[in-house]
């Protein structure tokens, strides 16, 4: 009896199998093992040539998109096509009896077992439909299990997801009442090894259950881990955004709150893995930037206080005029928001900003002293005037009326000294007015 599959037919499907297995650089070489496996076992078995259908089972659960050209020509190559003179007479009769085999295949085991026992090639579809689903099962829950307990990314985790959810279709196309009588019956007709049996039934349940767990388990840990380093690099760049010290330390509470996310991601998963490598270099940039904040903590502090002083320096000598005193006591406040300013060291990194705002300081300063100095030269003016207003003749004659017009111009002489936005500006004018129409009436 010549062999079921010779080398010839042999090398064309092993050789369609390797160019497969090519294409899928994941699940490709655990499929690729299957398959020689598979058609290995046919090329040393005697019997019966193995049909086109036969061999597109063996391989089509493994590569479900393989060449059905080179099926068809590995069959020709196996059987020559003077061998096939009966196929079409045998298919016509099948079909005439396609509603009663569709009837003996039905999963009742009153109607199989008397068909069985007389007649068990009848039963071939049924068969080669749970052989199908179980080689399948077999196959995808080993490539299954190579994607998710060896998985290194979260493509194996998706990928290792699809091949269960393939093999948890195959055990559910399996028809568990089959197991229990029918096993020894089908390894004899097919001479297969392999034991089809309950166990190893709940077995692969079993398994394939685990793995949906833990793929469940690894997919939520990817998505924290992707949250967490979503929210460092967010931190991150609002850290290198923020403008002042409130806004640096908002981002750096942010930051440290993201590196405790890593850290909470469940232990023996491949996103914490990934975790613990990148989060050393988060830590460290993290380290780097919360030393240098409290380096800068005292400066900080001292721009806090510098800026109360100098709040209260605006507040008080607001909308002016004012007097000699509160200028004074403004210069007072902005002068000791300046000491404190000063006392930055030129190493801190807050030295730069303390530099500008000690310009602003004391340009202030030099404002309220020129303010300052405007009010007092106005009040002496203004005091003067009103000194020569008391010493002019109560009344004017003849003999007196060119003093007269000599006392009104230097009155007037010091109310123009007088500035604007000064406490006696208002006066100081309205006394020019007066002495301007004394004057006119001298003329």
């Amino acid at each position: 009896m010549s062999r079921r599959l010779n080398d010839k037919a042999y090398k064309i499907i092993a050789a369609e199998i390797n160019r497969a297995a090519a294409q899928d650089q994941v699940a490709g070489e655990i499929s690729q093992k299957i398959a020689l496996k598979r058609i290995r076992q046919l090329n040393k078995a005697r019997g019966n040539p193995v049909t086109e259908n036969e061999l597109r089972f063996l391989i089509s659960d493994l590569f479900p998109n393989f060449n059905e050209q080179a099926i068809k020509k590995a069959v020709r190559a196996n059987r020559p096509s003077s061998n096939f003179w009966w196929i079409p007479k045998i298919a016509i009769g099948l079909g005439a009896f396609s509603g009663l085999i569709w009837v003996l295949n039905l999963p009742y085991p009153m109607i199989r077992r008397p068909v069985a026992k007389t007649a068990p090639i009848i039963l071939l579809p049924s068969y080669l439909r749970m052989d199908h689903n179980y080689r399948g099962a077999i196959a995808r829950v080993e490539q299954a299990d190579q994607l998710v307990n060896q998985a290194t990314s979260l493509k194996d985790l998706e990928l290792g997801q699809e091949k269960v959810n393939q093999a948890q279709k195959n055990l559910d196309a399996l028809p568990v009442w089959f197991l229990g009588y029918e096993p020894r019956m089908y390894r004899t007709f097919f001479s297969f090894g392999w034991k089809f049996t309950l166990d190893e039934f709940e077995t692969a349940r079993a398994k394939v259950g685990r793995m949906d767990a833990k793929i469940f388990q690894e997919i939520n840990a990817y998505s924290k881990l992707e949250q967490a380093q979503q929210d460092i690099r967010q931190a991150k760049q609002n850290y290198q955004q923020a403008e002042d010290a409130t806004a640096k330390q908002q981002a750096i509470s942010a930051w440290q709150a993201g590196i405790d996310q890593l850290n909470q991601i469940p232990i023996n998963t491949v996103a914490r893995e990934q975790a613990e490598n990148s989060s050393q270099a988060y830590l460290r940039d993290f380290r780097q930037v919360s030393g240098l904040v409290a380096g800068n903590n005292r400066t900080n502090k001292i721009l806090a206080v510098a800026q109360q002083f100098h709040d209260q320096a605006n507040t008080s000598c607001d909308n002016p005029p004012h007097s000699m005193s509160r200028w004074q006591e403004c210069a007072k406040l902005l002068e000791r928001a300046i000491k404190m300013l000063e006392k930055v060291p030129l190493e801190d990194a807050g030295y730069l900003e303390t530099q500008t705002l000690l310009a602003t300081y004391e340009a202030e300063v030099s404002e309220i002293r020129i303010r300052q100095q405007e009010e007092s030269i106005s009040q002496k003016a203004y005091e003067s005037a009103q000194l020569m207003i008391t010493n002019l003749p109560k009344s004017v004659n003849q003999h007196n009326r060119d003093r007269t017009g000599r006392e009104i111009l230097k009155i007037i002489n010091q109310l123009e000294k007088v500035k604007s936005q000064t406490t006696v500006y208002a006066d100081a004018t309205a006394m020019m007015n007066f002495a301007n129409q004394k004057l006119n009436q001298l003329r």
